[in-house]
């Protein structure tokens, strides 16, 4: 099902504003211009700013137009990193407040078996879990792991510390991880758990865990508020003989908040 007009010019003014394109006390384009810019009616173009004005985003006036309302100031958002990355999730989980909404053990789907290198249908623990900072939701995570090894700890422990702690008590030596970086949409299962609006673009994290002898002990895929969580990589730039190129950094990144991402000359060996 499409996506109605109204709901399209509200997520791409939401944008703007969550991104500090619009700013506090901005004018936000009035009905009549944004009939013209988006060749919508203006009953659309209505419905789109009484969409922003139901979430708190903006103030309107008769006689004083439509305005970006001040918003409490907010904490930085969470940073994520592929430099020390086991490190920075054990960090994560630790230092955010989780919610699990779902856990069971069912049939491994191609998809996730593929990602454990098991058989299709093959048993695995499945877990919901939804991690918040001070001002709400930032991520939405969906983890696999094989269920010899899920067996060890069960919903309680999972709802009070992070999977990752709980593997490594379990006996798995975590060695690596790889991971895939792509967007989505929130859908109507994963936007009222984040607390935003149905179509808002999410930032979507697939991360597959290894243990030391190479084998995936872990499947996730979390989807992120791009307003709350940010991924961080640092990088060098690399000198070789016939061209140059950019490398992920040796530098360890912390997960903290901070600046944009650093860059640094580095020449090839």
């Amino acid at each position: 099902m499409p996506t109605p007009l109204y709901h399209q010019i509200f997520l791409i003014l939401r944008g703007q504003i969550v991104e500090g394109r619009l700013k506090p006390g901005a004018q936000v384009p009035g009905e009549e211009e944004l009939a013209r810019q988006f060749n919508v009616s203006r009953i659309t173009a209505r419905r789109a700013l009484a969409e922003l004005a139901a979430e708190g985003l903006v103030t309107r006036g008769r006689g004083r137009g439509t305005h970006v309302a001040a918003r409490d100031h907010e904490p930085p958002p969470v940073h994520g990193g592929v430099e020390g990355l086991i490190e920075n999730l054990m960090a994560m989980g630790l230092k955010t407040q989780v919610e699990l909404l779902d856990f069971s053990y069912e049939a491994a789907a191609p998809d996730v078996a593929a990602a454990l290198r098991i058989a299709p249908g093959e048993e695995v623990q499945r877990s919901v879990r939804v991690r918040s900072l001070v001002d709400g939701p930032f991520s939405y995570l969906t983890t696999y792991v094989p269920a010899d090894i899920g067996r060890k700890f069960g919903r309680k422990e999972l709802g009070r510390e992070p999977l990752l702690g709980l593997l490594e008590k379990s006996g798995v030596v975590i060695d690596s991880a790889e991971q895939t970086l792509s967007a989505t949409l929130a859908d109507t299962r994963v936007a009222p758990a984040l607390k935003t609006v149905i179509g808002a673009p999410l930032l979507r994290i697939s991360r597959i865990v290894q243990d030391r002898s190479g084998r995936p002990v872990e499947y996730i895929v979390g989807l992120y508020r791009p307003d709350r969580y940010q991924f961080r990589m640092s990088l060098d730039r690399v000198r070789g003989e016939d061209r140059n190129t950019w490398s992920a950094s040796v530098a360890p990144a912390t997960g903290e908040p901070s600046a944009a991402p650093r860059s640094r000359n580095r020449e090839k060996k």
